[in-house]
């Protein structure tokens, strides 16, 4: 009997271990909430805010790839967009459909660019810490 007593108290010492793994499970962020959202500092005294959000990556019929994220960028001069990632070379490339605006991001700088001749509105962005 005292055996089987020790083993009782033994095992009803490690159940509440054991459940400290079962939480709940997690949540994936909200489709809604941006993955980080970044500030940068531009030449002119001009900022730049930031939210990048994740998506689906697809494929398109000529086999290159289709990125699935976006920004949304608001502009010291109060403008906001919200724009699709695009295929770039080097950097991440966010552009409205006409291609009239486009955001350029890599590492801790970002540029933008506006117009038919592409004209560097908003220039040498540094993340702001």
């Amino acid at each position: 009997m005292h055996r089987a007593l020790v083993m009782t108290v033994a095992l009803a010492s490690i159940a509440p271990l054991a459940a400290c793994n079962e939480g709940p499970p997690l949540k994936a962020p909200s489709p809604d909430a941006p993955i980080s959202t970044v500030r940068y500092q531009c030449q002119q005294n001009k900022t730049v805010v930031a939210d990048y959000y994740d998506g689906k990556s697809g494929v398109a019929p000529d086999g290159r790839p289709i990125p699935g994220g976006r920004v949304v960028v608001q502009l010291s001069d109060g403008r906001k967009f919200n724009l699709p990632q695009t295929l770039s070379a080097s950097g991440t490339r966010y552009a409205d459909s006409s291609g009239a605006f486009v955001f350029w991001s890599k590492g801790d700088t970002a540029f933008i660019e506006e117009g038919a001749n592409q004209t560097v509105t908003y220039r040498d962005c540094v993340t702001r810490r």
